[in-house]
């Protein structure tokens, strides 16, 4: 089902075509002056300088041919050549039912769809999951959601965070602590034990203190570097304990990111490209893509247009380690042969964007994607505090994502009791769901790479641009079609929405027909924030209609089903649209 403003196009570059300009001046666009129509076309002044005449005259021209046209209530030609557009309420009210008949609501599905990998967790095991990890979770989701819609095959890859030398620090760690475990025993050769020998609590103070003793002690660091080694190399007591972290950390990881409503196709980790390795290596080698560099491997990634230093790619030390760049390279061998996808998104701080530069440019001048595989970088700003600084603990630590969830959900749930007759059960099980939505949609409602200021009693507000005034509007249509279903339960009519009959009515079948662009203009240029203002503006468009009209207390049973059928149909995509973005609503609130 094309948009609204396909169909418009259409008309209108039919009608420059006909008049003998190039079709290309009747591009339509939604209004910027919405108090003086809905479309728009500036066509006419380009035009004007192509065929030497005046652009009024050209846009009288267009005007004469489409004001036939049935799609136009009102068409206007407008000094200096403004072509100003008004549509049909009974081209809406037909259009809206197509909508409402089709389980996409009309929108086009991919015509070619991909398949795609998003790499957007990125959480490492033996540490809490932070605020700073929320917005990698929160934005791929929702991009995962947006872009399945449409109709593509989505891969959504936690990637966790399992090697290199912050896992020999934690056995290090745990050695000077428990130094009598059998894993530290060379000669053991039985069974090791089932259950961890640390809680996930002990683990994630064992860390912090193994990194600081580190940076200290040269014989602590040497012994945690070593051990890393070993780990690396298959060492069986220090690949247990390995396997113990993981178990415990992912197992928190799950329970974390199920409260904040993400999931992972994929707990993929940075171990498992090990294996691709060395074969990548010796390819590098081999087809003269690598170099040596002061005893290291390398491989240049900087061109002749580069305005700013790109250094190369370190594919291994000196001493025959591995690094970032290796496991990140690997990781897309490991990608292109498990699922030759033809896109790989990063969802990460936008601090990291050269980064992902260099890895992005050594993957495809080495060859290791197709030439048509396109990679993305997706970077996200920082969530700050009021002052305009990273979010921090009062006491100036990181705080922990777990700790942010239960702040805003406690929020939210003090709002409800202060307001709402409701019993504690129900009261804690609706804040988890409104505490989420705030979460999300303060987050997402800006764009990914924007910073911007957590601000607790704004987002968890239940007016405004916020996550809770959107399920409160979804709640209170619930309510409407609860009571008219109670009140007709008797009757039945067939759904249908006839022509509006008053200008708020107007507005909010204007507003509903923009779904199908803003989701198609979300999805191309991967922007959550455009579904936000449309639902934003989809509540107020049917808050404004609510006020302004009787619902129940219509006699008229024929306006009252197409009023019932209008706000069901808003109904319906609101839901789809939170979907989308990752929240969902209570039945009340």
């Amino acid at each position: 089902m094309k948009t609204v403003i396909e169909l418009i196009n259409e008309e209108v570059k039919k009608a420059f075509k006909e008049k003998g300009y190039d079709e290309k001046y009747g591009a339509v666009t939604l209004s910027n002056r919405p108090d003086l129509c809905q479309y728009q076309c500036n066509g006419a002044l380009a035009a004007a300088k192509q065929y030497k005449m005046p652009p009024i005259k050209i846009a009288e021209e267009i005007v004469e041919i489409l004001k036939e046209n049935s799609i136009f209530k009102n068409i206007s030609a407008i000094m200096p050549g403004f072509i100003n557009m008004t549509l049909n309420e009974e081209f809406f009210a037909n259009y809206l039912n197509q909508m409402r008949l089709d389980e996409s609501f009309g929108y086009e599905k991919e015509k070619h769809p991909q398949t795609i990998v998003i790499d957007y967790g990125g959480p490492n095991i033996a540490k809490p999951l932070h605020v700073g990890h929320m917005r990698s979770a929160v934005i791929g989701e929702s991009l995962k959601r947006i872009l399945r819609f449409s109709g593509h095959k989505v891969i959504g890859d936690a990637h966790l965070g399992d090697w290199g030398t912050q896992m020999g620090l934690v056995i290090a760690g745990l050695k000077m602590r428990k130094p009598d475990l059998v894993y530290f025993d060379e000669n053991y050769q039985g069974e090791y034990p089932k259950e961890a020998p640390f809680t996930l609590s002990e683990l994630e103070e064992i860390y912090p203190a193994a990194s600081e003793l580190s940076k200290e002690n040269p014989e602590f660091r040497e012994e945690a570097k070593h051990i890393t080694y070993l780990l690396q190399n298959g060492h069986r007591g220090y690949t247990a304990i390995w396997m113990h972290m993981l178990d415990v950390s992912v197992s928190d990881l799950k329970r974390i990111y199920e409260i904040l409503n993400v999931s992972f196709d994929l707990w993929k980790k940075e171990s498992d490209a090990q294996p691709y390795i060395a074969d990548m290596v010796n390819y590098l080698k081999e087809n003269n893509y690598a170099r040596i560099s002061e005893g290291a491997l390398v491989v240049d990634v900087k061109e002749e247009t580069d305005t700013k230093e790109y250094p190369p790619c370190m594919i291994l030390k000196s001493d025959g380690a591995t690094l970032y760049d290796t496991t990140d390279l690997a990781t897309i061998v490991e990608r292109m042969k498990l699922f030759d996808p033809d896109r790989i998104i990063y969802i990460t701080d936008k601090r990291q964007e050269l980064y992902f530069e260099r890895i992005f440019r050594c993957a495809r001048k080495t060859k290791l994607v197709k030439e048509d595989t396109i990679l993305n970088f997706i970077g996200f700003g920082t969530m700050n505090g009021k002052g305009g600084k990273p979010f921090k603990t009062r006491d100036g630590g990181v705080m922990r994502l777990e700790v942010l969830i239960k702040n805003v959900t406690d929020e939210v749930y003090n709002k409800i009791m202060e307001n709402r007759n409701m019993d504690e059960d129900e009261a804690r099980e609706v804040a988890s769901k409104v505490g989420i939505a705030a979460l999300k949609y303060g987050d997402l409602s800006n764009q990914v790479s924007k910073d911007y200021i957590f601000d607790v009693d704004r987002f968890t507000s239940f007016e405004g641009d916020t996550g809770p005034y959107i399920l409160y509007t979804i709640v209170r249509i619930k309510s409407i079609l609860a009571k008219y279903n109670e009140l007709r339960k008797d009757e039945k009519m067939d759904p249908v929405i006839n022509p509006a009959t008053s200008p708020v009515e107007n507005d909010l079948m204007l507003q509903i027909t923009k779904f199908n662009e803003v989701v198609k203009s979300a999805t191309e240029e991967m922007a959550p924030h455009k579904i936000c203002q449309f639902i934003f503006d989809l509540a107020n468009a049917f808050n404004s209609f609510y006020h302004e009209t009787k619902i129940i207390a219509e006699e008229d049973a024929n306006k009252q089903n197409s009023w019932i059928t209008l706000i069901t149909l808003v109904l319906d995509i609101l839901l789809l649209c939170i979907d989308l973005l990752g929240f969902e609503a209570p039945e009340r609130m």
